[in-house]
């Protein structure tokens, strides 16, 4: 939304034509009707030229671009001899319109004589603005061979063109050069915001950017703003802010419009809600309340600070909505808890309205939504709407729905969009790819017309394919796209790395997470730090973690909210009690961030899983705000693992209070009262849900073998290698038995026989899983296990001994963390 906005105010540096009165629009129109082009003699034509040219500059500013092709019409009906001043209008006119081969029509007509560098700059700028980057770099070097030197102006289009497209950047370097030994650098502010726009789009290298910026000896409120905003897209919303505040006290100049809707995007990330307050009170003051663009700022300012309410404030006194203001709203009750059917209610709620048309960030936020449905009837009716509107292959929208089904258990759903995604994008990253190895290997290059149309593969492209394959865990889809990444160019990108760390983190692979981190160098920021220091933590190793964090503390990079909750994530999986009330402290009187609703889950975590339920309880009750579902949910299984009834039905009372339909308070209470024999409870929950229509989310793992995804529920026997799998199972049985196992049938929640609950603890999907890789795998390729729940007691503990007895390393994901077993020890130390 800012980016896009940004483009008005950057247009107006670039114009470098003389002044021209500013004309209504029914002044224009008389003034071209009653134009009399009729020639009579030289003077008269001369007069003529002079106001068809202050005319035609008129139009193009007020961008009346009918009239000014009318204009055209008269000119060419004329047969009067045009000369330069006004070809050159004419191929910025028809560049303002993207109809580009309109404007290399009339340069390539020009005489010779005629061309003159603004000819030359016009052409160059109509390639850039056109998407056509390789043409405009093309025409720039065919612009030198016929002996023009170029200006700043030209400098601008050539930078332009280089900032789109990553091929680019390279040839973007040798123009800067270029442009430093003619001395352009100062000659204008648009060269120097030019300059930022191509090093970080081109390169992802905001240092050389903000370099740039510090050496401009000539800035403006565009130029502020450029720069808070291409900080705010790289992640570095901190640097934005202070940046703003700098402009603040050290200029006279105010912020526009541009600059608070960059600046409130940088509050929403930081989550500053104080700030974003004030921002708020100076957007009233200075009369821009009415400005849309500044509005959907603000609602999605409060929604992201989870203060829901003032945004929906916002949202209710806008006098016009656009889908963006509806869109920032709904993803704001998607994303808190307890929220989603205010969510789904707004959206259909666009829909009956029916004059505002749902984007892909649109139906990407109401998915999010239908995730924590209780019933999913709702999520498949949006995934035919997305395809009835053509946005299920769009990166935002098909990932959202691959995490959709993937979060319900629905994997054989995930898996076909995400192939779906995966063979759309790789097909147009080979296409682009071939289109530009023929254009730079091609030996007449000065002769081609390919150009580079803007559609091709990106840097998100990349990025939402390898988030795909983090969702399901399908590592070897991940790094067929990594390897795509590096024979793209793509390996240097920020987004793109920062997507690597944490593909790889997810689908059990640290050590190649941690290369991707290491390889960056200086080229990190806050996203990827965080990315490393989460992915130790979920892998339980804390003390990587932390010294990951000291590190980053060192260097001076500043830790956001998100960074904190992997610190205390990190503590909690081994049990660092004092060490996480450091951090907890430190985050609000050291870095000024004010912990919210998961730093305090992350705490009440800590304390419930080191048994001192007494301790979490009374920090509960000492919160600033409510504790939400999810803190009580966190709470209840602590509950749960130490046996603490009492507690655990006080919690499931808190649950159900806050979400009456959440099936999983009703589960974690039932398990409870299984451990202790307590069947005539179990039973009344089980009856008590069935009435309400709850249902269970049911437990299932997964493992993919050459490149295919194999998914298995409790006592699966639908796989076509079942009875293999399972005489593997018997033969494990045999071996870990001999080895010290015994099978713990308090994991078994059924009253049965004890002979019957063995039989099911070896049907559990976690041990089919791992059966099933045994006989599919290689030794010694590590083993990849996913589960969507917690994993099971006695399965991990007879993991840890199917790891000696067959020499395997196990990893297993379940919801919390992994677990990296190896010689029958896990990274958990029996911990989680």
């Amino acid at each position: 939304m800012v980016s896009r906005s940004l483009s008005l105010p950057l247009s107006n540096c670039r114009s470098h034509q003389n002044p021209t009165p500013n004309l209504n629009f029914s002044q224009l129109q008389n003034a071209i009707s009653n134009l009399d082009l009729t020639s009579n003699n030289q003077q008269h034509t001369r007069h003529k030229l002079i106001t068809s040219s202050i005319l035609l500059k008129s139009c193009i500013r007020s961008h009346n671009f009918q009239l000014a092709k009318l204009l055209h019409l008269k000119l060419t009906e004329s047969r009067l001899p045009l000369d330069s001043l006004l070809l050159n209008s004419l191929i910025t006119l028809y560049s303002k319109c993207g109809e580009w081969p309109h404007a290399l029509s009339i340069f390539q007509t020009m005489d010779n004589a005629k061309k003159d560098l603004v000819s030359w700059s016009a052409i160059i700028a109509c390639f850039a603005n056109n998407n056509m980057d390789f043409k405009a770099l093309l025409t720039f070097l065919d612009m030198l061979q016929n002996g023009f030197y170029p200006n700043e102006y030209c400098f601008t289009a050539a930078i332009r063109a280089c900032s789109n497209a990553q091929f680019c950047f390279t040839t973007g370097r040798a123009v800067f050069g270029f442009l430093l030994k003619t001395g352009y650098f100062d000659s204008h502010v648009c060269v120097g915001c030019a300059l930022i726009d191509m090093f970080v789009k081109g390169g992802g290298d905001l240092d050389s950017a903000y370099m740039v910026f510090e050496k401009m000896r000539e800035r403006n409120v565009v130029t502020w703003t450029l720069m808070i905003t291409r900080f705010m897209q790289l992640g570095f919303a901190g640097d934005a802010v202070d940046l703003f505040l700098r402009m603040l006290v050290m200029t006279e100049y105010v912020p526009d419009r541009f600059t608070l809707t960059s600046v409130l995007s940088a509050c929403a990330e930081m989550e500053l809600l104080s700030l974003g307050k004030q921002l708020h009170s100076w957007v009233i003051r200075s009369g821009l309340s009415s400005d849309v663009f500044v509005e959907c700022s603000l609602v999605d300012m409060y929604a992201k600070c989870g203060s829901v309410e003032n945004s929906r404030k916002v949202f209710d006194r806008m006098p016009d909505r656009n889908v963006m203001s509806w869109t920032a709203l709904i993803t704001g009750y998607a994303q808190g808890s307890g929220h989603e059917q205010e969510a789904i209610k707004l959206f259909c709620e666009m829909m009956l309205q029916g004059h505002v048309v749902p984007n892909c960030l649109t139906f990407s936020g109401v998915l999010k939504a239908c995730v924590n449905l209780p019933d999913f009837g709702f999520g498949e009716q949006l995934h035919s709407q997305t395809i009835k509107l053509g946005f299920h292959g769009v990166n935002h929208v098909g990932n959202s729905l691959v995490n959709m089904y993937a979060r319900s258990g629905r994997m054989d759903c995930a898996r076909k969009i995400f192939d779906i995604l995966f063979k759309k994008n790789l097909i147009l990253i080979d296409t682009v790819a071939e289109e530009n190895t023929e254009i730079l290997n091609s030996e007449e290059a000065f002769g081609h017309e390919i150009e580079h149309n803007g559609t091709g593969a990106n840097a998100f492209t990349y990025a939402c394919l390898l988030s795909g394959a983090a969702c399901i865990g399908t590592i070897g889809k991940g790094e067929q796209v990594h390897a795509r990444v590096v024979k793209s160019g793509f390996g240097t990108n920020l987004l793109v790395n920062n997507a690597l760390i944490s593909m790889y983190s997810k689908c059990g692979n640290k050590e190649a997470a941690l290369q991707v981190f290491n390889d960056m160098g200086g080229v990190r920021n806050v996203i990827s730090w965080t990315s490393i220091i989460n992915g130790f933590a979920k892998h339980g190793f804390a003390t990587k973690a932390l010294e990951l964090f000291n590190e980053m503390l060192e260097i001076g990079i500043k830790p956001n909210d998100v960074t904190y909750i992997a610190v205390l994530s990190a503590c909690s999986h081994v049990g660092l009690i004092d060490e996480a009330w450091k951090h907890f402290n430190s985050m609000r009187f050291n870095h000024g961030i004010v912990p919210r609703m998961e730093h305090y889950a992350c705490m009440v975590d800590l304390l419930g899983r080191s048994g001192l339920l007494s301790e979490a309880i009374e920090f509960i009750n000492s919160m600033p705000f409510d504790a939400d579902a999810l803190v009580w949910r966190t709470f209840l299984g602590s509950c749960r693992v130490h046996r603490n009834t009492e507690l655990g039905e006080y919690a499931a009372k808190m649950i159900l209070e806050r979400e009456p339909h959440d099936p999983a308070a009703h589960i974690l209470l039932s398990n409870l009262y299984a451990s202790e024999g307590r069947w005539d409870d179990v039973a009344a929950i089980r009856k008590n849900m069935k009435q309400r229509k709850l249902v269970k989310e049911a437990g299932y793992s997964w493992i993919e073998v050459d490149n295919k995804v194999h998914k298995f529920h409790v006592g699966d026997t639908l796989h076509p290698q079942a009875q293999k799998i399972y005489n593997e199972l018997d033969e494990l049985a045999s071996k870990i038995k001999k080895s010290g196992y015994v099978p713990n049938t308090d994991f078994v929640l059924h009253d049965v026989e004890d002979e019957q609950k063995e039989q099911y603890l070896f049907q559990h999907s976690e041990k089919i899983a791992v059966a099933f890789a045994l006989i599919s795998t290689p030794n010694p390729k590590p083993i990849r296990i996913f589960k969507n729940l917690r994993v099971c007691g006695d399965c991990h503990s007879a993991i840890k001994y199917i790891s000696v007895v067959t020499g395997r390393e196990i990893v297993v994901r379940d919801a919390n963390r992994f677990h990296h077993i190896k010689d029958g020890k896990c990274s958990c130390n029996d911990y989680w």
